[in-house]
């Protein structure tokens, strides 16, 4: 395992990729109302990305096609944009990612398109909380595992399950670095945490059981039992104290 620590020079410039990440995910949040094709708005996030003179992680990575996933309902990640139409009700899981002077920023937020169900509700504000409760251990000293343990025990006690074939990782200059960030408990305690590491932490939250099935397309991933499913991310950085949460916007 090669894990990259940051120096300042580098955390600074990772900020300014996050920023524009986070900056992404407000402009699409704006936009999610009945009646778009989840193509427009992967059409406005990449034009977005460019005119600042950044470009979209996700665009032919790996032969993805498009700059955002949008994964809408039981769809887990990797949806693919599409001349789909959000309807009320819907449940929109959008993940983005922004290369920007060198480093990469990843985030993912899931969002409601007009008013949703109580169920719905609950199961985007368990999987955004279980984030918070696993970076609570995201200090220098601690271990991967114990950010693990953590989101792994809020959304179980909170009767959903986590997925298991997809984790969080590392960011930089790479969008995929060491260590693997899971969302439940790993069998060994897994990296440990230092100052200047980058990591992605990203539940993926499912209502009903934690299975899973790749679609024809060989990049939509559904719950393999057709309930809901939602995905919270942040990039964030170790630091001697608290971490730093780079791709959130603080508009306080």
């Amino acid at each position: 395992m090669a894990i990259i620590i940051k120096s300042p020079a580098e955390l600074a410039r990772m900020r300014t990729a996050c920023r524009l990440t986070g900056e992404t995910l407000e402009l699409i949040e704006s936009m999610l109302v009945p009646g778009i094709t989840t193509a427009e708005i992967d059409y406005a996030a990449e034009k977005f990305i460019l005119s600042q003179g950044a470009r979209p992680s996700f665009l032919h990575y790996r032969g993805f096609p498009k700059s955002v996933c949008i994964s809408i309902n039981e769809e887990v990640i990797h949806g693919i944009p599409s001349s789909r139409k959000l309807k009320e009700g819907d449940i929109a899981s959008v993940d983005i990612g922004v290369f920007f002077d060198g480093f990469h920023g990843d985030a993912a937020r899931t969002l409601p398109v007009g008013k949703i169900s109580a169920d719905a509700t609950k199961l985007i504000e368990v999987t955004k909380q279980s984030f918070f409760e696993g970076i609570k251990f995201a200090r220098a000293g601690n271990h991967v595992h114990d950010i693990s343990k953590a989101v792994q025990d809020f959304v179980e006690s909170n009767g959903f399950s986590v997925v298991r074939e997809y984790v969080g990782h590392g960011v930089g200059k790479d969008l995929h670095e060491d260590p693997s960030v899971p969302n439940y408990r790993p069998p060994n305690r897994g990296a440990r945490l230092q100052a200047g590491m980058t990591i992605a932490v990203e539940p993926m939250v499912n209502i009903g059981g934690a299975a899973i099935k790749v679609l024809a397309d060989k990049w939509t991933v559904i719950t393999k039992d057709g309930s809901l499913s939602a995905h919270y991310e942040n990039t964030i950085a170790i630091t001697d104290g608290e971490p730093e949460i780079l791709t959130l916007i603080n508009r306080g």
